[in-house]
């Protein structure tokens, strides 16, 4: 009866010590599925880019975080580009830093495919000006002309493309 009480103590003592083990190990965290970046971190990203910015160079881009195909990136214009459609890509946009102009709707006139993604031409015939400074918010539907003007040194944008109805 000493034999059995005593095996019973033991196995009640197992039991409980593992219960209490396994009660005090926190479950795993759930993988994180979120890209981040901290302000500080944006910051980083924009002095190094404008670091290794060559002095003829006009534009550069690099991503910030990505989720697969979608990306923001800082898009860094010291000179304006050509004008852009995204055929199948909403652009959105913050601008981080500077100032310029976004000119977008109308008819592009020229226009060549570079890449599947945008089709570029000379000039943008009609469209809407208006005047871009830190905080603004820009959206840009899939398949609008558009073209950002540089006004002082650099226009520093979040940029944001999208599957076009996403």
């Amino acid at each position: 009866m000493v034999r059995a009480f005593t095996i019973g103590a033991a196995a009640l003592t197992l039991a409980l010590s593992s219960g209490a083990a396994s009660a005090q190990a926190p479950p795993a965290p759930a993988a994180d599925p979120t890209s981040f970046a901290s302000a500080a971190d944006v910051q980083a990203q924009l002095r190094l880019m404008l670091a290794e910015m060559k002095p003829e160079q006009g534009f550069m881009w690099r991503p910030v975080v990505r989720d697969g195909a979608n990306v923001a990136a800082i898009e860094i214009w010291k000179k304006p580009g050509r004008p852009a459609v995204h055929p199948d890509q909403a652009e959105y946009a913050i601008v981080l830093e500077g100032a310029g102009t976004l000119l977008s709707g109308g008819v592009m006139a020229d226009p060549k495919v570079s890449n599947p993604t945008l089709v570029e031409g000379s000039r943008i015939d009609g469209g809407v000006t208006r005047p871009l400074a830190p905080g603004d918010v820009i959206l840009v539907p899939a398949g609008v002309p558009h073209w950002f003007g540089i006004t002082g040194e650099r226009l520093v944008l979040l940029g944001i493309k999208l599957p076009a109805g996403k």
